[in-house]
């Protein structure tokens, strides 16, 4: 049992050299690069509270987790241990199965789910098996992962065919565009690292870690806004950017413009 705790006894390595900076971290850039998850998780616990409060608190579970994978992505590229990479993949895999349960449109849900408690529990059902399953075939975890990303960037494409709003255009085209590069960066680390090591440059793990953190507060966002715009209407949902809404970079986030006084009653 000790062994799964044990230093590199995980099968998955990246492409940063062990040890070159620390003699007890072994990957000292792709572990410092995690810390990404602590600034950015806060902020938008923060900024998407008011949203939330109007919508759903379990809204805050995706964030609140996502701190989570920040602290077990640290442990994991400290100790390539097979624990930690257990951690970090598993904890990933349950963010995905919230933001499903929070935010799948209804109009897509299978024919025999009536509505949105028995989606949250046929995703519930899925995440457990999956959890058992990534036992018996750890390497292809981050795989399956990133099957998953795919399945919701699909999802995100079908809904934004007939939105005609730029800004949120822009948002959706800024969140795949940040997807891609950091997918990129997580292929050409794990496929490339021959050609990587010649440059002398092993750190695009690292940056994936910086992207992908990025890629979900702009993603997560615009997905919650279009919730918010089928689910809470009354409420006039708009996109804003922090720290200040005209700068060309931020963090996107959701103002209500309307109020709970607003929605109509019977």
């Amino acid at each position: 049992m000790a062994g799964v705790f044990a230093y590199e006894s995980s099968e998955v390595d990246w492409c940063e050299d062990n040890y070159r900076h620390s003699e007890t971290v072994v990957e000292y850039f792709n572990t410092m690069s995690s810390f990404i998850f602590f600034v950015v998780s806060p902020i938008m616990l923060y900024l998407l509270h008011p949203y939330a409060k109007e919508r759903n608190l379990a809204v805050h579970l995706v964030w609140l987790m996502m701190i989570f994978v920040g602290l077990f992505s640290m442990y994991f590229h400290m100790t390539l241990s097979f624990m930690g990479q257990m951690l970090d993949e598993l904890s990933i895999l349950w963010v995905l199965a919230t933001g499903y349960s929070l935010w799948f449109p209804r109009k897509h849900f299978p024919a025999f789910i009536k509505d949105r408690n028995s989606f949250s529990r046929m995703v519930l059902a899925v995440t457990v098996v999956t959890t058992l399953s990534s036992f018996v075939k750890p390497t292809a975890n981050a795989y399956v992962l990133n099957c998953f990303a795919l399945h919701i960037l699909y999802s995100l494409c079908v809904e934004m065919r007939s939105c005609t709003d730029q800004r949120v255009l822009r948002l959706a085209k800024v969140s795949i565009g940040l997807w891609v590069l950091a997918i990129s960066c997580w292929i050409s680390d794990r496929f490339g690292c021959s050609f990587w090591q010649k440059l002398n440059f092993c750190y695009l793990h690292g940056i994936w870690h910086i992207l992908i953190v990025v890629a979900t507060a702009h993603g997560s966002t615009l997905i919650a806004y279009l919730d918010a715009s089928f689910e809470i209407p009354y409420s006039l949902p708009d996109l804003q950017y922090w720290p200040k809404d005209s700068w060309a970079l931020g963090l996107p986030y959701i103002v209500l413009k309307g109020t709970t006084k607003t929605r109509k009653g019977c």
